[in-house]
């Protein structure tokens, strides 16, 4: 009898702490298009830091994690508390939409801030950079220059991901026309460059060979290269800097939760993760392992060739057509 006693209140225990510990946990649901390695880990220290909270993330490209969004938000009910991607665009569009909820962090003295209209709709959590990513099997010397890709050198072999399909390419390819012109591009053309489908596919080719060159995004060419792929990254003076923002969505019921997400993704903990996966932290007093041989987050917000975010949404479509002519050989 004392047994059956004993059995049923260790029983009555678990079920009632499974239940209060259900009942304690706040889910946190984050959509985000940084690769699994970095999320995982910023999630785990994320609950560490904060023992009664739950997260769940969904990590995917940027363009289906915004189609998800607007299915949902059509069906009545978006899922995610916290959407954090690199398509800079889509963050003005959904402040426009009024689907953001401000909120400025207590660490916002403590990171750069690459938006000049900043108003708590988004944060930049992340400066992703692009540069000449090149085979070190066919390219002996590192280019130094932009221009450099008209070269002899990389005839017919450097490759750039199409922009009608990847938001940083189209980000990329509409800074290069703002310093350079199309005229750039109109050379590229001349000596044989190609149009790939995505960022990590021409970095894919180039690590293979089939390509010499790329225009390549920093933590996917960095991560080959730390597998062994024979490969570099080289920046010209003029650089390639897109931010990564995160923002709140509106009308979450999980708000304190996402406004301590937020904190803590621009604290020096979760910048010195980012920093070890091979791209820029926002925090000047976080530094990148040498062995990305990356400049320092300052140094690439001062050589950043300058954007105006509005006019680039605004002119995408001319922009992204002008590119495929150019490059297709079309007048």
């Amino acid at each position: 009898m004392r047994t059956k006693l004993m059995a049923f209140v260790l029983g009555c225990a678990l079920v009632l702490g499974v239940a209060g510990h259900s009942f304690a946990a706040e889910k946190l649901i984050i959509y985000t298009s940084m690769k699994e390695s970095l999320i995982g880990k910023l999630s785990d220290e994320f609950v560490k830091q904060h023992p009664g909270m739950a997260v769940d993330y969904q990590s995917a490209g940027a363009g289906k994690l915004m189609a998800k969004i607007a299915a949902e938000r059509e069906s009545g009910k978006i899922l995610a508390d916290v959407i954090w991607t690199s398509e800079v665009p889509d963050f003005y569009k959904m402040k426009a939409d009024g689907m953001l909820e401000p909120y400025n962090s207590s660490m916002l003295k403590e990171v750069l801030n690459p938006f000049d209209d900043h108003d708590g709709s988004f944060t930049a959590a992340r400066l992703g950079t692009l540069g000449i990513g090149y085979n070190t099997k066919h390219i002996k010397t590192a280019p130094t220059a932009w221009s450099d890709l008209t070269n002899p050198e990389f005839k017919g072999a450097f490759g750039i991901a199409n922009p009608a399909l990847s938001g940083t390419s189209y980000m990329s390819v509409a800074l290069l026309v703002k310093q350079f012109g199309w005229e750039f591009f109109e050379k590229l053309h001349a000596n044989g460059a190609r149009i790939g489908k995505g960022s990590g596919q021409v970095i894919d080719d180039t690590a293979s060979g089939d390509l010499v060159a790329s225009l390549a995004v920093d933590y996917i060419i960095n991560d080959k290269i730390q597998k062994g792929a024979p490969m570099a990254l080289a920046y010209p003076p003029e650089m390639l800097v897109v931010p990564s923002p995160v923002a709140i969505l509106k009308k979450t019921p999980n708000m304190e939760a996402a406004k301590k997400f937020v904190d803590f993704l621009l604290s020096k903990e979760a910048q010195a993760i980012i920093a070890s996966e091979g791209t820029l932290p926002v925090r000047t007093d976080v530094t990148v392992p040498e062995k990305f041989n990356l400049p320092s987050a300052d140094e690439a917000m001062k050589r950043a060739i300058k954007v105006n975010y509005l006019d680039m949404i605004a002119e995408k479509e001319a922009t992204v057509k002008k590119f495929t002519d150019i490059m297709q050989g079309k007048k």
